[in-house]
C-alpha cells in the first residue's frame, strides 16, 4: 500500500475536491472522527469547514495546518469498504492523529479504488502536531498493515532511468510543462554541483543557469530553466523556476546538493561509475566508441568543447546509480584534460553531437539587476565543492569572461 503526505493551507479546497466527488456519485464517505455526517452518502462541504473550524482556534502557529492523505492499495488487493474503513482508522491511529478530526472518501472514478483522508494538523491550542519524520513513519506503518491484512505490497515506483524522461520537443506545444515535468522527474539523481546538474539537464534538452542580483532593495537568488535544441542551443523563451514549484528552486537545489555530497560519499556510490569509465576508457581510442562503450552500462557522457573539439569539461551520469559525476571528481586520469590526452590521436574526432552538447554563454532572460550567466564564475551553488571541477574547465571559464570583459569594454 502507496502512502502520500501533502500538506496545505486551504482547508475548504481539500474538503470540496472530495465532498464534489462523493456528490457526483464517483465515490463514499467511509469514515468521519468528530465531523458531522447524516448518512445521506452525501457530503455538506460548508457544514464540515465549519465542524473542522472548530477544532481550529483563530490563532495557528503554521502555515499549512491541513494534511491531505491518499493511501492506494495494490490493485491486486480486493478489499471491503468496511476494511478500507478499519484500515484508515488504523493508520491515523498509528501516525498520530487518531484523535483529530479527520473524514475519509474512497474514490471510485478509476479503476484502482484509493482512499483520500483530510485532517488538520494542529492541537486545540494551534501548535502543530508532531511532524518528525512522517514520511519514515507513513512507511512503517503501510508495511505492518500490509501484514497485518494480508495486503500485497505496493512500493510507489521511482525512475531508474533515462528512458521515463523524454527530450523537451518544442512541436509537442505547451514547453514549459516540458521543462517542468523534466526537472520535477531528475530530483532523485544525486549531484553535488550546479553544473552537474546542468549536466544531467542537458540530455533532456534543458539547461539551468543561476541569477543574483538585487531588486527593491533586496539580494535574491535565483535559478532560470530553458529549453534547447540538441546542440544545447536555447529555444525560446526561459522560465522562473518559481513556475515549476520550489522543489527545483535556488534553495531546494542547494539543500539537494548538500545532500547528495553527503550521501554519495557515505554510500561510495562513485566506486562502481569509476570503475566502468576506467574499464571503457581503456577499451577504447576514440570519443564515440568511448561514448557509447560506457551508454550500454547504463552511463550518459556529457562532453563540454570547444569549437576547435578541445574537451574542457567532462561529466558522467549513472543511471544505476542515480548519480551525476565530474570526470575529475572521479580522478585526476579521468580530468577532461586527462580524456582529452587520451583522445588526441587522428581518430579521436569522433563524436556524437546530441551526447557532447554545448551552452551558449548568454541567457535571454533579463532580470531588474545583475544576472550571472553561464560564464559569470559566481556560482555560489558551485562554491559547495570545488574538487569536482575539472581546473581546464575553470581555465576556460576563465578566459571567455576575459574575452567577454574585453568585448563588452570596446563597445563602450
Amino acid at each position: 500500500m502507496v502512502a502520500k503526505i501533502s500538506i496545505g493551507s486551504s482547508l475548504y479546497g481539500a474538503l470540496a475536491y472530495n465532498g464534489e466527488k462523493i456528490n457526483e456519485e464517483k465515490g463514499k464517505l467511509l469514515v468521519t472522527n468528530k465531523i458531522f455526517d447524516d448518512g445521506t452518502g452525501k457530503v455538506d462541504i460548508h457544514r464540515a469547514v465549519e465542524d473542522f473550524n472548530c477544532y481550529m482556534p483563530l490563532q495557528v502557529r503554521t502555515e499549512k495546518p491541513v494534511i491531505h492523505i491518499s493511501l492506494n492499495p495494490h490493485p491486486d488487493d480486493k478489499l471491503t469498504d468496511l476494511e478500507l474503513a478499519d484500515i484508515a482508522r488504523e493508520y491515523m491511529e498509528k501516525l498520530g492523529y487518531g484523535n483529530q478530526p479527520y473524514m475519509v472518501y474512497k474514490h471510485e472514478d478509476i479503476a484502482r479504488h484509493h482512499l483520500h483522508i483530510v485532517s488538520i494538523r494542529v492541537d486545540e491550542n494551534g501548535k502543530c502536531l508532531n511532524n518528525a519524520y512522517n514520511f519514515h513513519r507513513s512507511k512503517a506503518i503501510s508495511r505492518e498493515l500490509e501484514k497485518e491484512y494480508g495486503l500485497h505490497t505496493a512500493e510507489r515506483q521511482r525512475p531508474t532511468g533515462q528512458e521515463l524522461v523524454h527530450k523537451v520537443n518544442p512541436s509537442d506545444g505547451n514547453v514549459k510543462k516540458q521543462v517542468g515535468n523534466i526537472t520535477k522527474s531528475l530530483l532523485h539523481y544525486h549531484f553535488q554541483s550546479l553544473g552537474e546538474y546542468r549536466a544531467l539537464l542537458s540530455l533532456y534538452n534543458v539547461t539551468v543557469e543561476e541569477v543574483k542580483g538585487e531588486a527593491r532593495g533586496r539580494e535574491y537568488h535565483g535559478l532560470i530553466y530553458s529549453a534547447t535544441d540538441d546542440r544545447g542551443n536555447k529555444v525560446g523563451n526561459p522560465f522562473k523556476s518559481s513556475r515549476f514549484g520550489k522543489n527545483v528552486g535556488y534553495e531546494a537545489i542547494e539543500k539537494h546538493v548538500a545532500f547528495s555530497k553527503e550521501h554519495i560519499r557515505e554510500k561510495k556510490l562513485a566506486t562502481r561509475t569509476k570503475a566502468a569509465v576506467i574499464t571503457a576508457l581503456k577499451q577504447t581510442t576514440n570519443r564515440g566508441e568511448f561514448i557509447l562503450a560506457l551508454k550500454t552500462k547504463g552511463i550518459d557522457t556529457v562532453l563540454r568543447e570547444t569549437d576547435a573539439g578541445r574537451i574542457y569539461g567532462a561529466t558522467f551520469i549513472d543511471h544505476q546509480t542515480g548519480c551525476v559525476l565530474n570526470g575529475s571528481r572521479l580522478g585526476k586520469e579521468l580530468s577532461a584534460n586527462a580524456l582529452q590526452e587520451h583522445f588526441a590521436s587522428p581518430l579521436a574526432d569522433v563524436r556524437l553531437p546530441n551526447l557532447t552538447p554545448t551552452h551558449e554563454p548568454t541567457s535571454q532572460f533579463e532580470p531588474t539587476s545583475q544576472q550571472n550567466d553561464f560564464f559569470g564564475g559566481g556560482l555560489d551553488l558551485l562554491s559547495f565543492d570545488t574538487q569536482g571541477t575539472d581546473r581546464d574547465e575553470e581555465a576556460f571559464i576563465r578566459q571567455m569572461k576575459r574575452k567577454k570583459k574585453k568585448k563588452e569594454q570596446r563597445k563602450m
